[in-house]
């Protein structure tokens, strides 16, 4: 028996030996990935290392398609979905999420923010804000701190957006200027809108209900409410509030004087 038992611990040991030296075959050794830590010095040390660094980033996103690489820029602290197209000149900082479906840029910035699914931001600034899902953002679009952008909204070209709620389906499109307001479903801003929210010394709230319509340059003065439905005649300035289902018109009754701009292109005659 002990003879035996000699001998199976002989090959117990040939087995052991034999398994240890095939472990590579187990565990194969992964492929070197570039460096994450480098050593900086200067500025120009830094600008050799941004190009690996991109690479390093992108290399970790699955499924987002990045059209120029080299003017791409994402801070680590970035999620980004599946299904993304980032653009030329696109550039995520802070804790920004981007959901599935989105097309950011070409030349658009977005810090700490979140994006819904299958939103458009072309060629805009937004900041420190949420945006909802299949709305469009751009082009020229400036979104500042603390806004709430629904879903399905338009916010438009050369339209400035401040600590303000915007109801999902309504639409800015162009010129406008809102404020600290909080807006209803279905809105719609016509050209030149302007909430007129700082007095000099405080900042004033707008309230704006559902399925509202505002003329070409109105100007809300804040604090004012426009109700549910409500419409302002454009050219506008509105100081009281609107009832519910109503018409708004705040501007100068029109006179028009005959022969007027006849007698002044004569006199204009008799001095040449």
């Amino acid at each position: 028996m002990k003879v035996r038992s000699q001998h199976q611990g002989r090959r117990l040991v040939r087995f052991l030996l034999f398994r240890f030296r095939s472990l590579p075959r187990w565990f194969p050794v992964p492929a070197p990935l570039p460096p994450v830590f480098r050593p900086v010095a200067d500025e120009a040390a830094l600008s050799d290392a941004m190009p690996d660094a991109r690479e390093l980033l992108l290399r970790r996103m699955t499924g987002v398609t990045v059209v120029d690489p080299a003017t791409t820029y994402i801070d680590p602290r970035c999620s980004i979905a599946p299904g993304v197209t980032l653009l030329p000149g696109t550039i995520l900082r802070g804790h920004t999420a981007i959901g599935s479906g989105c097309e950011i840029g070409p030349n658009a910035m977005v810090r700490d923010c979140i994006v819904g699914k299958d939103t458009t931001i072309n060629a805009s600034q937004v900041n420190e804000s949420t945006i909802g899902s299949h709305t469009t953002v751009g082009p020229f679009t400036y979104v500042r701190p603390n806004c709430r952008i629904g879903d399905h909204c338009r916010v438009g070209d050369f339209v400035e957006v401040k600590n303000s709620v915007i109801g999902d389906g309504t639409k800015i499109s162009h010129l406008t200027y809102v404020g600290d307001s909080d807006v209803g479903q279905r809105v719609n801003f016509g050209c030149g809108t302007v909430t007129t929210n700082y007095d000099g010394h405080k900042k004033h709230r707008c309230t704006i209900g559902d399925d509202v319509f505002l003329g070409c340059n109105t100007n809300l003065i804040a604090p004012v409410t426009v109700g549910d439905r409500a419409y302002t005649a454009a050219g506008s300035t509105v100081t009281d509030d609107v009832p519910d289902g109503a018409l708004a018109i705040a501007r100068a009754r029109q006179t028009n004087k005959p022969g007027w701009a006849d007698r002044l292109h004569s006199l204009w005659k008799k001095d040449k």
